[in-house]
C-alpha cells in the first residue's frame, strides 16, 4: 500500500479484503500518531558558592559559643595579675556549661611560691563538694606519693585543667577543655614553676596538645612554652585515680617523682 493513500481508498481495500469488522475503536492504520514527548533538560549539578540557594553555615551554633567563651576566657586571663584575682574571675565566669552541673569552682591549692606543679585533669565528687583540689582517695593517695620523696602540699602548688567536675565523673569534651585552658596556663604564668608534672594522660594530652597516650608520655621530659617564651620541663605520670585501680604501677610512678625531684637539684 502507498504512503500517499487516503482514508477512503483505505476503507474500500479493507472492503475488498473482507473486513467486516475491528476489534477495538479506532481501526487498526487509522489512529493519529502520537505527540513525542520532549523531555526538559536537566539542570546541571553545581559546587559553586554564588549557585548555592541557600548558604551553608560556617560553623555551628555550639561551635560558635565555644569560640566566644574561649576568646572571653583569654580576654579575662589577660587583665590579671595575681592568683586571688584569677580565681575570683574563674568563679564568676559563665562561659562553662560544666559550672551549671558542678556544686563549687575547685581553683589551685597548696603553695603559690613553690617550684613544682602537679596538674590533673578534673575535680571529683569529694572535691566538687569540698572545693579543693584532690581531697578524695584520689588525694590521700597523692598526699603518700608526695611523702615517699619528702615532700607534701605545702612543697607544691596543685590544680586541675578543669575548675568544673563533669557531670558522672565522664570524660570532659574538647569544647570544655579550649574553654577552660586559659585559666590553666594563667596559673602557670603567674607561679612560674620550674617543674610540672602532670598526672594522667588527658591532662598531659590538654597541656601539651598531643593525642599520645599515658603510657608513651610518662617517664619523658617534654616542655611546655608560655606565652612569654620561657620552656618548662614537664614530667607526665599516673593519675592517682589509675593507681588506685592498678596498683602495681604505683612504683613506676614513685620513679616519676624521684626523677622530678632530681631535676629540682640540677
Amino acid at each position: 500500500m502507498e504512503d500517499n493513500l487516503n482514508i477512503r481508498q483505505i476503507l474500500e481495500w479493507y472492503v475488498t479484503a473482507g473486513v467486516d469488522e475491528t476489534f477495538g475503536e479506532v481501526p487498526f492504520g487509522l489512529e493519529a500518531p502520537k505527540p513525542k514527548v520532549v523531555e526538559p533538560p536537566k539542570p546541571m549539578l553545581t559546587t559553586r558558592a554564588e549557585d548555592s540557594t541557600k548558604p551553608r553555615a560556617a560553623t555551628t551554633d555550639l561551635a560558635q559559643a565555644t569560640i566566644s567563651a574561649c576568646k572571653n576566657a583569654r580576654d579575662i586571663c589577660s587583665e590579671v595579675s595575681s592568683l586571688d584575682e584569677l580565681k575570683r574571675l574563674v568563679e564568676s565566669f559563665d562561659g562553662c556549661a560544666l559550672k551549671l552541673t558542678a556544686n563549687k569552682t575547685v581553683f589551685g591549692g597548696g603553695n603559690p611560691n613553690s617550684k613544682v606543679m602537679l596538674i590533673g585533669e578534673a575535680p571529683g565528687a569529694d572535691e566538687d563538694r569540698i572545693g579543693l583540689p584532690f581531697v578524695g582517695r584520689s588525694g590521700h593517695l597523692l598526699d603518700k606519693m608526695l611523702q615517699a620523696v619528702g615532700m607534701d602540699r605545702n612543697s607544691c602548688y596543685i590544680t586541675n585543667v578543669l575548675p568544673w567536675r563533669p557531670p558522672g565523673n565522664r570524660t570532659p569534651t574538647d569544647g570544655e577543655i579550649a574553654v577552660c585552658l586559659p585559666f590553666l596556663k594563667r596559673q602557670i604564668e603567674l607561679i612560674e614553676p620550674d617543674v610540672i608534672v602532670v598526672l594522667g594522660g588527658s591532662a598531659a594530652n590538654a597541656l601539651l596538645d598531643n593525642e599520645e597516650p599515658i603510657s608513651r608520655l610518662r617517664g619523658k621530659w617534654l616542655e611546655y612554652k608560655t606565652p612569654k617564651g620561657k620552656i618548662i620541663p614537664v614530667l607526665a605520670s599516673f593519675h592517682p585515680a589509675y593507681l588506685l585501680r592498678n596498683t602495681a604501677q604505683k612504683a613506676k610512678a614513685w620513679v616519676d617523682l624521684l626523677r622530678m625531684k632530681q631535676k629540682l637539684m640540677q
